[in-house]
């Protein structure tokens, strides 16, 4: 088992989320370092931190002297450091790759970005959204696009207890996180019945659970 890798992450983070849920998957030992986005302004912003990740945002992923940033590239890298582990979070074939990538792709760069936290505030700083408009706004692009992966996975021969197959994938990484900010913002689930199905499946798995936001060390007491 590795050892030494190091993980930036908040506790509500859907991005650093996945990571942990992939870093669990191939069964990899990691320290957590909390950054919180929210207290004093946002600590990813502090200088130290930017200069670790530029982009002042979580995850990022230290190996050794190696900073690694973006979860989708942290998780291919996880597979391709680690090719030995018996979890591999994309398929063997160039078909399937494809799949599990559009997936987790629909979820990392089309739903995510309309309503991370720095969308948010612009919104509430530039256009005096109020809570209530934030989170229509938000149910609104996560049904967008939860109803285009839903349509993914009914047409897709390979969707099995899982996005793809009978093991949990890159795919499932990505999209139960953003099932759980769904839930938050009180999406209803009655459209996409396999999608809720596969959110089930996968947190009946201890690499998600322990993955969850509430199981973080840095999660508020009351969530816990």
């Amino acid at each position: 088992m590795a050892t030494g890798l190091v993980l930036y992450s908040y506790w509500r983070s859907s991005a650093a989320y996945r990571v942990r849920i992939a870093l669990n998957l191939k069964g990899l030992s990691y320290e957590i370092r909390p950054v919180h986005l929210v207290r004093n302004g946002g600590e990813q912003h502090a200088a130290e931190y930017s200069a670790l990740n530029p982009l002042e945002a979580v995850p990022c992923l230290l190996d050794g002297d190696r900073v690694i940033t973006q979860s989708l590239a942290i998780m291919e890298y996880l597979d391709e450091m680690h090719p030995e582990l018996e979890t591999a979070l994309l398929p063997v074939d160039a078909r399937g790759r494809a799949q599990v990538r559009a997936l987790a792709m629909a979820v990392t760069c089309d739903i995510h970005p309309l309503g991370n936290l720095r969308v948010m505030q612009q919104l509430e700083a530039e256009f005096g959204a109020s809570e209530e408009q934030r989170a229509a706004w938000s149910r609104h692009w996560i049904g967008v696009g939860f109803k285009a992966i839903e349509a993914m996975l009914v047409d897709s021969a390979a969707t099995g207890r899982y996005c793809h197959g009978e093991t949990p994938s890159m795919a499932d990484a990505c999209l139960i996180p953003q099932v759980y900010n769904a839930l938050r913002w009180k999406l209803p689930m009655d459209d996409y019945p396999t999608i809720a199905r596969l959110y089930r499946a996968c947190n009946e798995l201890e690499a998600f659970q322990i993955a969850a936001p509430e199981a973080q060390p840095d999660a508020p007491q009351s969530e816990k």
